[in-house]
């Protein structure tokens, strides 16, 4: 069997083309994502997360997807209900700090049950990031608060009700992106706020929660580190912040490199990402010319990333058995159907 190559790859439509095939074959992606375009019925998808893993020879093969609740969530009704955003669940914590932190956990957990029975095994949850006043709104009300400890709190909870129903959690987007003025899809933003600062505030809640398995990249600039490179080509942000002040050993994930904020070519993006020091290349739109571009310059994934990515994989332990009509029944105490 193919070595497993330093690639998170997604795909065009709703099945497998013959060409994505022979591509992921020969390639040996480490995992996949789906997007709300791969979404059609239960059977559909279930088929497609077993064509992917099929493909690489590896049934444990992880398959992402952005489930947040609020505006960023691929599975919609009926397939999943809509939930609310982390920020609905941040003005509960407010209002009551226990009520708050067991609705994270619920939240994380009904998502485990929605996304499981679809064979898709990792979320990219939860957000990480804080929020400052006069920043994009790319993040918005995906962020629990503006308070980096409830931040934390809260986030904690969610991957532990992932977790407990056996779906990974990746946090994002480390070292932080709630200052960032502009939306990272379409350009790449500066923050120019003091290292001490950002200490407190941006990176405190990856601190809080270093000990967990994976994490996303943000491609963002952090002048005060690296005025040249965002943090998922940045070797000064990967070394000396991620791994170093953080602290976090776990396994990183870039941001989706068909992102505008990433200058160069596709190959070049994928060689910088990977030359940072980080683990895995994400590429989500499923084009198979920029997929091929991205994987030219992939690697075997050996090392302290495939020991990063085997802990992760271990990580994954069987759900919980709870009671899933109990535990929707009481999230619905605390938020009413979103519409």
């Amino acid at each position: 069997m193919t070595e497993s190559q330093t690639l998170i790859l997604g795909c065009a439509g709703k099945s497998l083309t013959r060409e994505e095939k022979t591509f992921y074959r020969n390639e040996c992606p480490w995992a996949f994502i789906l997007f709300a375009r791969n979404i059609g019925e239960p059977e559909q998808i279930r088929d497609l997360v077993a064509e992917m893993r099929d493909c690489v020879g590896r049934e444990e093969a992880l398959v992402f997807v952005d489930q947040e609740g609020g505006r960023v969530q691929r599975l919609r009704p009926p397939l999943a209900p809509n939930y609310p955003a982390a920020g609905a669940v941040g003005s509960l914590y407010r209002e009551d700090e226990e009520a708050g932190l067991r609705a994270a956990w619920l939240l994380g957990r009904l998502h485990a049950f929605d996304l499981l029975r679809y064979g898709i095994s990792a979320d990219c949850l939860p957000v990480l990031d804080v929020p400052v006043e006069g920043a994009s709104d790319v993040i918005g009300a995906r962020a629990y608060a503006k308070d980096p400890g409830i931040v934390a709190a809260l986030g904690r909870a969610t991957a532990e009700g992932l977790m407990a129903g056996g779906v990974l959690p990746v946090m994002k987007h480390m070292p932080g992106h709630g200052r960032a003025v502009s939306d990272t899809h379409f350009e790449l933003p500066t923050v120019t706020t003091p290292l001490k600062e950002l200490r407190s505030h941006d990176f405190a809640p990856f601190k809080a929660l270093n000990d967990l398995p994976m994490a996303m990249t943000a491609h963002v600039i952090y002048s005060a580190v690296d005025p040249k490179a965002p943090a998922t080509t940045s070797g000064k942000v990967v070394e000396e912040i991620i791994r170093g002040e953080i602290g976090f050993d776990g396994l990183l994930m870039s941001d989706d490199t068909s992102m505008k904020a990433l200058s160069g070519d596709f190959p070049a993006k994928a060689a910088s990402i990977l030359a940072a020091g980080v683990d895995l290349v994400l590429h989500c739109n499923g084009v198979m010319e920029e997929m091929a571009a991205v994987a030219s310059r992939a690697r075997p994934l050996e090392g302290k990333s495939l020991e990063r990515a085997n802990r992760a994989l271990a990580s994954v332990k069987s759900p919980d058995g709870k009671d899933e009509a109990g535990l929707r029944a009481e999230f619905a105490e605390y938020f009413e159907a979103v519409a």
